[in-house]
């Protein structure tokens, strides 16, 4: 069975637990209050046939963009999100997208899953998960 083809843009239009996850990643109070107010876009380009995908979320403060095969550990630099940097691997588990960040937080890492025209991330580290849900655009 062929996998989802994650290519779009998402907007965000709801989100839970972010406040918790930014302050587990040691985020200081003022920014993850920016960035709890934020309502990123999500720019997809995802190529099944080879197995790349470009993650490019937008906002109004800062934008971070993720290039990477899938199943290819790389090193990722987190510099504009918490400064670290982490040795990622992206792959499918079942139908969804699964990230493994291994670095200096334990069980960091997010999953990606498409419902329909929505694109769901669950984003963990440690013990802390924070949801987002966006809509693709028309």
């Amino acid at each position: 069975m062929a996998k989802p083809n994650y290519t779009g843009t998402f907007h965000l239009v709801s989100q839970e637990n972010m406040d918790p996850y930014l302050a587990a990643l040691d985020i200081n109070f003022a920014l993850r209050k920016i960035v709890c107010l934020l309502k990123p876009t999500k720019q997809i380009s995802h190529d099944p046939a080879t197995g790349d995908v470009k993650i490019r979320t937008i906002t109004t403060f800062k934008n971070f963009d993720m290039d990477f095969k899938l199943g290819q550990t790389f090193t990722e630099d987190l510099g504009p999100v918490d400064g670290r940097v982490c040795q990622t691997t992206v792959d499918w588990q079942g139908d969804k997208l699964l990230c493994v960040q291994k670095g200096e937080k334990e069980g960091r890492g997010w999953t990606h899953w498409l419902e329909g025209n929505m694109l769901h991330l669950e984003m963990r580290v440690q013990d802390v998960i924070a949801k987002q849900v966006f809509k693709k655009a028309e």
